[in-house]
């Protein structure tokens, strides 16, 4: 039985290298190592094996027979060897489990509607899907891919972009029917003004007046931790909420909500990005599926429900 430290496939490669470009220093120049490193290998590999491989000669390289024999077996296992590293590599292989985190907006108006379409693509995948809010800790959540928003902190973590999507203040016909339209930012101070409960959430509305962006604080009768339940507050007449347009261009379009001080919205936007752990050639088949899937679809749902592509 071989040592554990020894690389039998290394060492099959080089030979495989020797016997076909006919020397070590051809050998050596392909796999970009020293002729003497090729011989030293070969003469720890003979010593293991108890055998003579190769007949050594200044004219020519010429195999014992049992160097032949090790020669068509090495072929034979580094060919099997990559056939089995393209099974796992193929398209055939995404199956499996995958865990996806993401927002609970985001979840019922873009995610939801698209998963028949992936598991019809991918029969073998199972999905695992956790909707908040909150950002998690993806080892401690076990999860493969989450979606998040805005700016990404310095972290592990690999991100591709999927769009990114424009921020705006909303409020149903009746909550200004009984309280006023805002029409300055100052305005504001009189509305009940719905926010975020976690902890990263900005407790200031931006809006741009005569060239600069002035904050408004948020202060209101009800926070939450989800975009979904603030948005079903401001539908119910609660109180202005500031929402992605894309989670609300429904609303808009039905008349369930209308965006107020527009004039003055500072024109910021959101990148929407899936981000996992490892590096991106070396994913397992099944998260690279998911990974792909959103770059397709998901950036054109964002697009079709009132936010933007991602750049270039």
């Amino acid at each position: 039985m071989a040592r554990p430290d020894v690389n039998r496939s290394g060492e099959m490669e080089v030979f495989v290298q020797i016997v076909e470009r006919g020397g070590f220093s051809a050998a050596g120049r392909a796999l970009e190592m020293t002729p003497s490193a090729v011989s030293k290998l070969v003469a720890r590999l003979e010593a293991r094996l108890g055998t003579q491989l190769v007949h050594r000669s200044t004219r020519r390289l010429q195999l014992t027979p049992e160097g032949r024999q090790f020669h068509d077996r090495a072929v034979q296992v580094l060919a099997d060897l990559d056939e089995a590293e393209r099974c796992v590599a193929s398209a055939a292989a995404p199956r499996g489990r995958v865990s996806l985190n993401t927002s609970v907006s985001f979840g019922h108006r873009v995610l939801l509607p698209l998963l028949p379409r992936f598991l019809a693509r991918y029969p073998q995948v199972t999905l695992d899907i956790a909707l908040t809010d909150r950002v998690v800790d993806l080892m401690e959540a076990r999860a493969d891919v989450a979606v998040r928003w805005g700016a990404l902190p310095t972290s592990d973590l690999v991100a591709r972009r999927l769009g990114e999507t424009a921020q705006m203040i909303l409020a149903s016909p009746g909550y200004l029917a009984r309280h006023g339209t805002p029409r300055v930012p100052d305005d504001l101070r009189a509305h009940n003004r719905l926010w975020w409960s976690y902890r990263r959430a900005a407790p200031d509305w931006p809006l741009r007046v005569g060239g600069r962006i002035v904050e408004i604080p948020v202060a209101g009768t009800v926070r939450a931790e989800d975009g979904e339940t603030l948005r079903r507050l401001a539908i119910a007449g609660v109180g202005l909420a500031r929402l992605s347009r894309y989670h609300v261009q429904h609303d808009l379009d039905a008349g369930r909500l209308v965006p107020v001080l527009e004039a003055f919205n500072p024109g910021d936007r959101q990148p929407i990005h899936a981000v996992y752990l490892g590096k991106p050639g070396r994913l397992p088949a099944r998260v690279r599926a998911v990974l792909d899937f959103l770059a397709e679809e998901v950036t054109q749902a964002v697009l079709d429900a009132g936010g933007d592509p991602a750049p270039g």
